[in-house]
């Protein structure tokens, strides 16, 4: 889902393809933007005329001083919830499999799952990483793993889970992004909400993560996660089902800590 910002600025100029060309990068480039990238503020302020103070208030917010700052932690699992998000929306295009194949890693389980997916990223290419994308999760009918809340809670599609979910976005003031086909309990929407509420990138109060966590991602999305391991499909996808199992099982233990 894209923030207000990015929604501004694109609703001043017209459209993705108009602010695409009069910030001089190519169309898809913002398409992949849920955010204004930081290092694109500038130009998009001049190109459009909203204020980065509106753009990224998290960077130029006139009351930041009012806020508090997020820690190392809160900031590496917002991009770990978004990096997921990014990768589940759509198949991932050049720039992004680069940018992939550059994780950092380290010795502990999550930063082995980088290790892995960075090699990845790296062994596969654009064609192959889009075939596989579409036999796992669009196919001739239904692809191979359905990444839906409502399926992997009742076994059907547009269920309860959603209805809940639905309200639950009203309630925090969340909207759908336009031209999004996708109903909102897709798992990759699911971890662009949890990034927004980490960080605080959609204005909710603090604590909302923890809820919204807990009511509409633990019940089933490391079960999701462990399928894509396993999936017959998945080749660097499986991947980033071990990514994704691995930081689900640390949210769930972080939140399962007295608060």
């Amino acid at each position: 889902m894209r923030d207000r910002g990015l929604s501004e600025a694109i609703r001043a100029v017209g459209g993705v393809s108009e602010l695409a060309r009069r910030v001089g990068i190519s169309q898809p480039s913002v398409s992949n933007w849920d955010r204004v990238p930081a290092e694109r503020v500038v130009a998009v302020e001049q190109a459009t005329g909203i204020a980065r103070t509106m753009l990224r208030p998290d960077l130029y917010g006139e009351e930041m001083g009012n806020t508090v700052p997020l820690d190392e932690t809160e900031i590496a699992r917002a991009q770990e919830y978004r990096l997921l998000a990014t990768l589940l929306v759509r198949a991932p295009n050049a720039d992004l499999l680069s940018r992939v194949g550059k994780l950092r890693a380290d010795a502990s389980p999550l930063g082995l799952a980088h290790a892995a997916l960075a090699e990845a990223a790296d062994a596969t290419s654009t064609e192959k990483a889009e075939r596989e994308f579409f036999n796992l999760f669009i196919g001739l009918g239904r692809g191979e793993l359905l990444p839906y809340a409502s399926y992997y809670l009742t076994g059907f599609l547009h269920e309860r889970p959603l209805a809940r979910l639905r309200e639950e976005l009203v309630r925090l003031g969340i909207e759908r992004a336009e031209g999004n086909p996708e109903p909102e309990d897709h798992v990759a929407t699911l971890c662009e909400v949890m990034a927004g509420l980490v960080d605080g990138h959609f204005g909710a109060p603090g604590g909302n993560d923890r809820q919204f966590f807990e009511k509409h991602l633990s019940p089933w999305i490391e079960r999701f996660f462990a399928d894509l391991e396993r999936a017959d499909g998945a080749d660097f996808y499986r991947r980033v089902g071990t990514l994704g199992r691995s930081f689900m099982e640390i949210e769930k233990e972080a939140y399962a800590l007295p608060a």
